[in-house]
């Protein structure tokens, strides 16, 4: 693991960390094998059409 050749202050710290959000998922639209349409993450959308994964 890396380490840092020098300590980094308060405020770059506290600055980096404040920077970081969290996104709501794109939601799609799919239809389960059983005829169900539910509203699922994109990324996730393909297995939920094939019947890998239960939304």
């Amino acid at each position: 693991m890396a380490l840092p050749k020098y300590k980094a202050s308060r405020a770059n710290t506290h600055s980096r960390r404040a920077n970081w959000k969290a996104r709501v998922p794109q939601l799609a639209t799919a239809r389960t094998p059983e005829g169900e349409v539910v509203q699922v993450p994109q990324n996730l959308a393909a297995a939920v059409r094939k019947g890998y994964m239960k939304p």
